[in-house]
């Protein structure tokens, strides 16, 4: 059985003040083999190296904590949406740290979503549920529209885009908070239009750092309902972002 040298990681945690119990340490341990062992077969991720990981999945993806409490969030049984999880960044995390939050992964791609139900049973994790659907087609689903304390996603697309498809899954009150690297005045800018439009409010821009990695949170708060019409027909949010 490989040895993990995790220092590092329990060092961060302690800054990030996440107390980790050896249960939770050895279920991270857990993900980080079946993510490396299943991608040698599906491209699940470019980074592998466990410090890498560590750091620029496990890390940023607990760093939610710095914006929004997830201790609190945990005793309340707060419900979280994962959108564009791929290899389950961060709901996987969240989940592993905070097992009280009820957490749904979503993904387009069926084969990612067949990784996460193996983590998902491999881990013994409850409360969570894997879906492979694309957000345009889920979030008309009344179980799912509207319906969570927060979603968040590390999905590459521009802020508009990603608002359009995460706002409607979020009540009034609750939050969309996206996960951007440091370069996001521009971005932030660009997408007020479209977060007003969607019932949002930016919150808080938060940045910090992350190893080398310059990372920022967009915070947006749900102030009222999305219109219906959102989000528009699939494709249409990227081409034509509000």
């Amino acid at each position: 059985m490989l040895v993990y040298d995790t220092k590092i990681f329990e060092r961060e945690l302690n800054q990030l003040k996440i107390n980790l119990t050896d249960t939770h340490f050895q279920k991270f341990l857990n993900f980080y083999e079946l993510l490396v062992e299943t991608n040698k077969v599906m491209n699940l991720t470019a980074i592998t190296e466990f410090d890498d990981v560590v750091e620029k999945h496990f890390l940023d993806s607990l760093s939610l904590h710095r914006v929004y409490d997830l201790d609190k969030a945990a005793k309340e049984h707060r419900t979280l949406l994962d959108l564009g999880t791929g290899a389950g960044f961060p709901g996987i995390p969240i989940k592993i740290a905070f097992p009280d939050i009820q957490v749904t992964l979503v993904d387009s791609l069926n084969k990612r979503v067949q990784f996460l139900n193996r983590v998902i049973e491999t881990l013994s994790l409850g409360g969570v549920e894997a879906l492979h659907a694309r957000a345009e087609e889920l979030s008309r689903n009344k179980i799912y529209r509207e319906n969570f304390d927060i979603v968040v996603s590390r999905a590459v697309a521009n802020l508009s885009t990603l608002s359009e498809y995460c706002m409607p899954f979020v009540k009034v009150g609750g939050f969309f908070i996206s996960y951007k690297s440091a370069a996001v005045e521009d971005e932030v800018k660009q997408a007020k239009k479209a977060i007003e439009i969607l019932g949002g409010e930016i919150a808080d821009v938060y940045k910090f750092d992350l190893g080398e990695q310059k990372r920022s949170f967009i915070v947006i708060h749900k102030k009222k309902k999305t219109p219906k019409t959102y989000p528009r027909k699939a494709g249409t949010p990227s081409k034509e972002p509000l």
